[in-house]
């Protein structure tokens, strides 16, 4: 007759009876090992649909070669103080992100763009820089992504104000944007 896989022989069971002689049993509750909260799920959905919303937001049916090439860009939106507008042109405002949108498409601009004004009102940020670039790589040595850059952000309600850098900070190649505060 063969033994059961999980019998113990009565030798074995001997040598642990010498071996825990003199021991007694601690009294402890029983442990109850603790449930992990999981943390709450990320909305992936609502944050896809905002950017949706965000996208949509930012129409281009304009043709760069009808739109203005002028070499500053300026925005003001009503009601903001001229003396605001004057310390945003002297980069007076401290520069809390930036974006370069240089060697990217004017689909992969505008995504960027997007995302990253999503990102700065999320942060409550005030004043960033997007450096557009002047168009030296560009078919026709001409900003076409300048020039969307400034049709796209007049179409936002959060966007107060935005003028061409100074000189030193990229000059007609980027812009201050100035941004509503969250809330």
């Amino acid at each position: 007759m063969m033994k059961k896989k999980n019998s113990i022989s009565d030798q074995d069971r001997e040598l642990f009876q010498q071996s825990v002689a003199g021991t007694r049993k601690l009294n402890i509750e029983p442990r109850i090992t603790p449930v992990k909260k999981r943390p709450p799920p990320r909305p992936l959905q609502q944050e896809k649909d905002n950017q949706q919303v965000l996208m949509d937001m930012l129409s281009d049916p304009v043709d760069p070669a009808n739109m203005e090439t002028g070499e500053e860009l300026l925005f003001v939106r009503n009601g903001i103080p001229q003396r605001t507008l004057k310390k945003l042109r002297r980069g007076e405002f401290s520069i809390e992100a930036e974006l370069d949108l240089h060697g990217r498409t004017k689909v992969e601009a505008r995504a960027a763009i997007v995302e990253f004004l999503y990102f700065c009102h999320s942060h409550s940020l005030r004043c960033v820089r997007i450096i557009h670039g002047k168009g030296h790589g560009s078919q026709g040595k001409r900003p076409i992504l300048k020039q969307y850059v400034n049709h796209w952000l007049r179409q936002r309600d959060d966007i107060l104000a935005f003028s061409s850098a100074r000189q030193v900070d990229g000059g007609t190649g980027a812009i201050y944007v100035l941004l509503r505060r969250k809330g």
